[in-house]
C-alpha cells in the first residue's frame, strides 16, 4: 500500500498550526507499521529550506489559464523524518515567507496541478491519495473530472478536513484556470454560489473524515455553511481522533526543556520548567500557573482573554502567562495588562517552538477555551508533560479530557465561552492546587495516558483497505 499525502503544511519543514503536526506525524506512523507513506506539499522560503539541501526530481511546466509557469519537484537529502518528502517549487507563486495570504486560490491551485502533473508520471501510482483540508481540495474534483488526469480517476481519495471554517471559496470567474473538464458536472465545484474547494472535496472524494468524532457530528450542526451537505454525504464521513507524535512530545528525552522527566519524576522535573519560566518572565514560582498557547482568534475564545485575565488575576492568587499573536487589538490589550499585574501576568506575543515545550512542561494549567476545536493538540500535549488541561467541552476537546468532578475525571472542562465560565474554571484549578495530594496523583495519571498516533494511523489504514477492496 502507497499513500500519498498532500498538504499546505507538514511540521518541521513549515507550520502555521495543528494541520502541520498532525501531516509531519501520521505519515511516519503508518511508514512504521510497515506501509509507504509520503507527503508532497509546497516549497516555502523559510528557515527549513534555506537549511537544508534538496535534490531535483522532476522538472516541468503547468498552464494556469493562459499563464505558464515553470516548476521543479525536490526531494530532501539526508531526510530523517521518517518518511518520503517531496517539495514542489513554483518560484512564482510558492517560494515565499509565508503558508498563507490573499493571493491563495492561485498559488494553492497551481500546487495542486503541479502535483497531479507530476504524479502523472509515476511508475507506481498510490494506492490512495490523502488530501488535506481546502488548500488540497480541488484534487478530488479534477481527478475525476479533468480529462488530464483520466488515468488518475480510479485511486481512491480521502479528505481530511481539519478545521471547515476555512473553505477556501472564490469566484465562477476563475473556473477557467481549472484544467479542462466536462462543464455539466460544475456544480461540483459550487456551493452557495462560489467555487468551494472544501465542499468539492466532500462531493469528489471517496471517503471524508474529520480530526475527532464529536467534530464530524458537530459538523453537522455549524460548519459555517456545510451542514446540510455534511449531512448529506454522512454516509462516507467519520471521525478519526488525531494523536500526537509520542517521539517528537517526550519529556524524558525533549531537547527544549530546561531539565527532563518522566512519570516517575515529574514533581522535581516540572519545577525545574517552571522555576525557569518563572524566573524569565517574572513571575511568582510559589503560586498556580495558568497558560495559554496559541493563536490569538475568536475561535480559541481568545477575544475573552483581556477582561478573563484581569478578573481572574484580581480574584486569585495566581500567575498567568500568555504565548500567541493573531489578533492586534487583543494583543495590545494583552501587552497592557503587564503594568497593572507585574510579577502575576507576563505575554509573549508571537511564538517560539522551546519556549511552547518548556510551558508544557512547566505550567500547571493549560487554557483552551475555544468555540471551536476540531481536536486539539495541545490537550494532549499538556496531558503528556503532566500539565492539567482546562478546556471548554466541545470537538476533539470533549473527547478526550474527562472533568474531575466525574468518575475517572483528570481536568477542568466548562460549557460556554464567556468570562464567568472560563474566571471560575481557573478558580477550580486554584482549589485542585491547593489539594496537593490530589493533584499530584492527577499529574502522574494524566502522563500515563496514551495519545499517541498508533491507533489513529491504524484507523485510517484500515479505511484505505476498506477503499482498495
Amino acid at each position: 500500500m502507497k499513500i500519498t499525502h498532500i498538504s499546505a503544511e507538514c511540521y518541521p519543514v513549515a507550520k502555521v498550526g495543528g494541520l502541520a503536526d498532525v501531516v509531519g506525524a501520521l505519515p511516519k506512523y503508518q511508514h512504521d507499521a510497515g506501509f509507504t507513506s509520503e507527503v508532497i506539499m509546497p516549497f516555502y522560503d523559510n528557515k527549513f529550506t534555506k537549511n537544508s539541501e534538496f535534490s531535483v526530481l522532476f522538472t516541468s511546466k503547468l498552464n494556469l489559464g493562459k499563464q505558464e509557469y515553470p516548476y521543479q519537484v525536490k526531494t530532501l537529502n539526508n531526510n530523517n523524518l521518517g518518511f518520503n518528502l517531496y517539495l514542489v517549487d513554483i518560484p512564482e507563486l510558492l517560494f515565499t515567507d509565508y503558508v498563507y495570504s490573499f493571493d491563495d486560490t492561485d498559488r494553492f491551485l497551481a500546487f495542486q496541478i503541479a502535483a497531479l502533473n507530476w504524479m502523472l508520471t509515476w511508475d507506481e501510482k498510490p494506492t490512495t491519495v490523502h488530501c488535506h483540508d481546502h488548500h488540497t481540495g480541488l484534487i478530488p474534483f479534477m481527478m475525476t473530472q479533468s480529462k488530464d488526469y483520466s488515468a488518475l480517476k480510479n485511486i481512491p481519495t480521502v479528505l481530511t478536513i481539519h478545521n471547515a471554517q476555512y473553505q477556501g471559496w472564490f469566484s465562477h470567474e476563475k473556473v477557467g484556470l481549472i484544467p479542462e473538464f466536462n462543464f455539466s458536472n460544475v456544480g461540483l465545484l459550487d456551493w452557495d454560489g462560489s467555487i468551494n474547494p472544501l465542499a468539492s472535496a466532500i462531493k469528489c472524494a471517496w471517503k471524508v473524515t474529520t480530526v475527532s468524532p464529536s467534530y464530524m457530528e458537530e459538523m453537522k450542526k455549524a460548519a459555517n455553511g456545510l451542514e446540510s451537505l455534511l449531512s448529506h454525504e454522512s454516509a462516507k464521513c467519520t471521525g478519526i481522533l488525531n494523536g500526537i507524535d509520542w517521539e517528537v512530545w517526550n519529556p524524558e528525552t525533549d531537547p527544549y526543556l530546561i531539565g527532563n522527566y518522566n512519570i516517575n519524576t515529574v514533581e522535581l522535573g516540572r519545577d525545574v520548567n517552571k522555576k525557569w519560566l518563572c524566573s524569565q518572565y517574572n513571575l511568582d514560582f510559589k503560586k498556580p500557573l495558568f497558560a495559554f498557547i496559541g493563536r490569538l482568534v475568536g475561535e480559541k475564545g481568545a477575544d475573552l482573554f483581556p477582561k478573563a485575565f484581569e478578573k481572574a488575576l484580581q480574584k486569585s492568587n495566581i500567575s498567568i502567562f500568555l504565548l500567541g499573536s493573531g489578533n492586534d487589538a487583543v494583543e495590545v490589550k494583552l501587552i497592557e495588562l503587564k503594568k497593572d499585574f507585574e510579577g502575576s501576568y507576563n505575554a509573549f506575543i508571537g511564538y517560539d517552538e522551546k519556549l511552547a515545550h518548556i510551558v508544557y512542561a512547566g505550567a500547571d494549567f493549560i487554557l483552551m477555551p475555544s468555540r471551536v476545536e476540531p481536536c486539539g493538540l495541545n490537550q494532549m500535549y499538556a496531558l503528556r508533560y503532566g500539565a492539567i488541561p482546562i478546556v471548554r467541552s466541545i470537538g476533539g476537546l470533549k473527547d478526550t479530557v474527562i472533568d474531575i468532578s466525574e468518575k475517572g475525571g483528570f481536568g477542568i472542562c466548562h460549557k460556554e465561552v464567556t468570562v464567568l465560565e472560563i474566571t471560575e474554571a481557573i478558580e477550580r484549578g486554584v482549589k485542585l492546587f491547593k489539594n496537593k495530594t490530589t493533584y499530584n496523583k492527577i499529574r502522574k495519571k494524566i502522563m500515563g495516558i496514551n495519545h499517541s498516533w498508533d491507533a489513529s494511523a491504524l484507523a485510517y489504514i484500515n479505511l484505505y483497505k476498506s477503499l482498495n477492496q
